[in-house]
């Protein structure tokens, strides 16, 4: 059954070159093998895709003939290839050589070839914290603690010990590979993955470390400090790089992302940089010319003056009071919304506002 390689990549048929190496580099992304939930099957269909649409003679022939395309291999494949490719190469059907690095990502990476001597990178890793509205105001710094990979204190996070020596591994002969034929619509090729035995090392240690089995990290309870920036609000990443699981057998480690979630307030209300307070409003001290007492998210009180004919209906605006401005400078305004109390009657109030 012939695949539709525009559906493969989420694609119209009318899609632009460009239009079509984005699709690819997200997917390609998306299910990497490699990475955490990825799905080898869906990434190899993805470059096999690809190879296809990104060159204009083939997606030409692709777009005439369909089905009799996936076939008929009457084009020409590609040999001289690093990694045992044993297909005839034609130079004449790529139009582009500037895009050589993403060939080279679709054969080598698309299609299961694995580069020796290389480790998977740590996964990333997401926390949430809880702050307060103050600790947003003010900056603050926090311990946050999780299950995490860490490098084995023992190896060094190498998974051995090299002073012990190597052994030739007898799965790859000490090639670090492995050889594998795969028949595809573009020909016969030779596959190159990595020893899974000696982990495209060839050769294997004569001690590996029994702290982490051989991998070079164990699971632990980390704790670190992270500094809450001034300003920063719900919702927001803050990116450690580095404090996320260590790598295998000495691979870099990935990238730790701290969410922060900052709870409600029971007295302001937070809209961007600006704060909204709720305050009684006496109708008799207004009047009066009372100035009204009113709370400010650093801790103190200001007293503010109702500006005559003001219309209670909106927001008492007050400069500069609100949340800082994150990685800026100023602040937020704090606004002032009234719930206006009516006085009990009064016979003195009464005949005063009857004689207005």
């Amino acid at each position: 059954m012939a695949k539709d390689y525009y559906k493969i990549l989420g694609l119209e048929k009318s899609a632009s070159e460009d239009e079509i190496k984005k699709a690819y580099r997200k997917l390609a992304h998306q299910y990497h093998p490699d990475k955490s939930g990825g799905d080898e099957r869906k990434f190899k269909e993805i470059n096999e895709a690809y190879q296809v649409l990104s060159n204009q003679e083939k997606r030409g022939q692709y777009d005439r003939f369909g089905s009799a395309f996936e076939g008929g291999g009457g084009f020409g494949g590609f040999g001289g290839f690093p990694g045992g490719f044993n297909v005839d190469f034609d130079p004449s059907n790529l139009e582009d050589l500037s895009n050589v690095g993403d060939i080279f990502d679709v054969f080598f990476e698309g299609l299961g070839i694995k580069r020796r001597k290389t480790y998977q990178r740590g996964s990333d890793v997401e926390v949430a914290k809880e702050i307060t509205l103050e600790e947003a105001f003010r900056g603050a710094t926090t311990k946050i603690s999780f299950d995490n990979f860490i490098q084995c204190a023992d190896c060094k996070g190498i998974g051995h010990f090299a002073k012990e020596g190597f052994t030739k591994c007898s799965m790859c002969d000490g090639r670090g590979e492995i050889r594998e034929n795969r028949q595809t619509f573009f020909g016969q090729f030779s596959q190159v993955r990595a020893c899974s035995k000696c982990h495209g090392q060839g050769q294997i240690p004569n001690k590996i470390c029994k702290e982490c089995s051989g991998s070079g990290r164990q699971k632990a309870r980390r704790e670190i400090d992270v500094a809450i920036a001034q300003g920063i609000a719900d919702g927001q990443l803050i990116k450690i790089t580095g404090g996320g699981q260590a790598g295998e057998r000495g691979a870099g480690a990935g990238d730790l992302y701290v969410r922060i979630k900052v709870k409600p307030h029971h007295t302001f209300k937070r809209i961007g940089n600006d704060l909204i307070v709720r305050r009684d409003l006496d109708l008799v001290g207004v009047l009066a010319g009372k100035k009204l007492e009113v709370p400010t998210i650093a801790g103190g009180k200001i007293l503010v003056e109702i500006p005559s004919g003001f219309n209670l209906r909106e927001r008492l605006r007050i400069a500069g009071e609100g949340v800082p401005k994150l990685g800026g400078f100023g602040r937020g305004d704090l606004y002032i919304e009234f719930d206006a109390v009516v006085p009990k009657a009064n016979p003195k109030l009464r005949k005063f506002f009857e004689e207005q």
